[in-house]
């Protein structure tokens, strides 16, 4: 959210206002040369301050009695004056009771705490010496002062709070009926409220500014969690919102609706409000206007790649099919994809796409540099051939799901698959594989920061996580996930309750996810039996027999390190899955590099015999007999 500039007053607002004060300056003058009688009708000629009467429905006197207070401020010649007039010292301020002798049709109602001047806040009270409320010295509000001289600005009480919303750049054909459908009904009813759906925060914003630009309005945003929970300060915050609303045309847009607390600022709120938001909004007595948005599609996303490439496209037609598939950029993400590419060859957009669309999670995820590949990998014939169905079905979903039909109106589109099996057996590696071999980001999401002992949390960090992975499609790895989808408990109190509740919400936005998202566990038995019906793959990665191993010590030292005399035979008779294996070979790499020879056999033994102490099951005599 960027922050709005304070531009330099206007010179008509500012000329208009200082005619008013002149004229203003001119009765005082009169009264205080001794003349007496019913002030003459005065009327502001100040376009600023006849905004502002109609904007808070302010009677004449009113308006006069802001106009005075005003001129106090800005004029000295009137200070003085006003302070003669009331006997008090010069510089001080005027009062109601001055106001009643200069201007026409006092009431005493004006200085009511529920009338405008005092409500809003455009004039306060300073303390009264003696205890008249009549003489009590009447200050202008800054923010309204600032208005009158032609400044719009954004009142410093709100800056820690909200942050300006700016159109940029073009909207999807989808999006922009839903802005068109939003100005309408704002230009006929300027208070309207809306509620939005759908799309993506950085989507829904965009609509909403790009509706409020057609009408000439500002758009800030406020997130729905800094709604405060306190009813006073809420009330407090409602209330300066709507001052800042009526003295320049702007609409509020709250990022997050579904609590009670956004539900209650609504309910405070009379001017333009819209609710952003993945759900409804809770319950308010509000009337609100219902927009959903929906999605681009893959072909209207490869309309905008086209028309951003130009002439330069009609060479990458299949390669843009795959962009617009894989990633959800908007038409000024894709514009500012290509001026990052390297150059418009379908790899570097990819690369490009990758950066623009990559996701930020915070402290819930940490995205892997993956380097394993096809040839990496050491299993049984069926789980590979699993493993490459996968990535067929990430490569292929738009064309099934899209072009023949599948999608429909239909759950469960999601990829989702458990790797289940024993510490070492390959889980993540396999996971680098599918993400090296789609050129997609992987990100291991850290269940120590999403799980958590307080009710409802661990679901809002599944949101965040989900939410920020949709537009980049990238692949979720749930690392050791056991404690975080285990069988679904029996109710037995409110935490119970709750942690099915979770898991229930894990199943649906896993069904959603148009990305991949890989679980891997230990004990596969574990899981809940209603959470696997609803994978779509399940790969058992089995321990690896010696068969297995002696191919996985083949493979385990990289070309540029020196070997000798090793036999994998023997090697393979030691009883370790495969990434006790790589921790062997890593380590006795080591010990060979600072002896400055190459890796032997005696290396490995001392390697082999510090991994099995990890494990407290040292290598037996038959495993390693005759290594040396």
């Amino acid at each position: 959210m960027s922050r709005e500039r304070r531009p330099k007053p206007a010179g008509a607002a500012r000329d208009a206002l200082r005619d008013d004060i002149a004229a203003v300056r001119s009765r005082l003058d009169a009264l205080a040369g001794g003349e007496q009688g019913t002030p003459p009708p005065f009327e502001a000629a100040a376009k600023t301050l006849r905004n502002v009467a109609s904007a808070f429905a302010l009677s004449s006197f009113e308006a006069n009695l802001l106009l005075l207070a005003a001129a106090v401020e800005l004029d000295a010649d009137v200070a003085s004056l006003c302070g003669g007039l009331q006997q008090q010292n010069a510089g001080s301020g005027a009062s109601f009771a001055l106001a009643s002798r200069v201007f026409q049709g006092p009431h005493w109602s004006a200085l009511l705490p529920s009338a405008p001047l005092r409500y809003w806040r455009l004039v306060d009270l300073d303390s009264r010496r003696d205890g008249s409320l009549s003489h009590a010295r009447l200050l202008i509000g800054e923010r309204t002062l600032h208005h009158l001289l032609g400044l719009v600005y954004l009142d410093d009480s709100l800056h820690a709070l909200l942050g300006a919303v700016h159109a940029a750049g073009d909207l999807w054909p989808v999006h922009r009926d839903a802005a068109a459908r939003i100005s309408k009904r704002l230009s006929s009813d300027a208070d309207s409220a809306f509620v939005v759906t759908g799309g993506d925060v950085q989507s829904r914003r965009g609509v909403v500014a790009r509706a409020c630009a057609d009408l000439g309005l500002r758009v800030f945003a406020l997130r729905g969690e800094d709604v405060p929970g306190d009813a006073t300060a809420r009330d407090r915050l409602a209330r300066t919102w709507m001052r800042e609303a009526l003295l320049s045309p702007a609409i509020l847009l709250v990022d997050g609706g579904a609590s009670p607390q956004v539900a209650a600022l609504a309910d405070r709120i009379g001017t333009a409000l819209v609710i952003s938001s993945e759900d409804n909004i809770a319950d308010s007595s509000r009337s609100f206007v219902r927009l959903h948005l929906k999605a681009p599609t893959s072909n209207e996303r490869k309309a905008s790649w086209r028309r951003a490439l130009g002439k330069r496209g009609e060479a990458l037609n299949g390669s843009l099919d795959a962009l617009s598939a894989q990633f959800e950029l908007t038409p000024a993400q894709i514009a500012a994809t290509i001026q990052g590419a390297d150059d418009q060859s379908p790899d570097s957009l990819w690369r490009a796409s990758r950066l623009q669309a990559r996701p930020s999670f915070g402290e819930l995820a940490r995205r892997l540099e993956p380097t394993a590949k096809w040839d990496d990998l050491v299993l049984p014939p069926a789980q590979m051939s699993v493993l490459r169905q996968i990535a067929t079905q990430v490569r292929q979903r738009t064309k099934v799901y899209e072009e023949w039909g599948f999608g429909g109106e239909r759950r469960g589109l999601g990829i989702t698959a458990l790797f289940a099996g024993v510490s070492g057996t390959g889980k993540t590696m396999a996971s680098e594989v599918l993400a090296n071999d789609l050129q997609l980001d992987l990100y291991r999401i850290d269940l120590s920061q999403v799980v958590s002992k307080y009710i409802g949390e661990t679901e809002k960090n599944l949101r965040r996580v989900f939410d920020a992975a949709e537009g980049g499609g990238v692949i979720l790895l749930f690392d050791e996930a056991d404690a975080l989808f285990g069988r679904r408990s029996e109710v037995k109190d409110s935490h119970d309750r709750y942690a099915n509740i979770e898991i229930s919400y894990l199943l649906q936005r896993m069904e959603e996810y148009r990305g991949l998202a890989i679980l891997t566990s230990n004990q596969r038995g574990a899981l809940d039996h209603a959470f696997l019906r609803r994978l779509r793959f399940i790969v058992e990665f089995p321990f690896p027999d010696a068969g297995a191993r002696a191919d996985i010590w083949r493979r385990v030292f990289p070309a540029a390190t020196p070997v000798e005399g090793l036999d994998t035979d023997k090697l393979a008779r030691l009883n370790v899955a495969g990434g006790s294996i790589r921790n062997i070979a890593m380590n006795a790499a080591f010990l060979a590099a600072d002896a400055s020879q190459p890796v032997r056999m005696r290396d490995l033994l001392h390697a082999a015999r510090t991994e099995c102490a990890k494990t407290d099951k040292p290598p037996s005599e038959a495993e390693v007999r005759d290594w040396i």
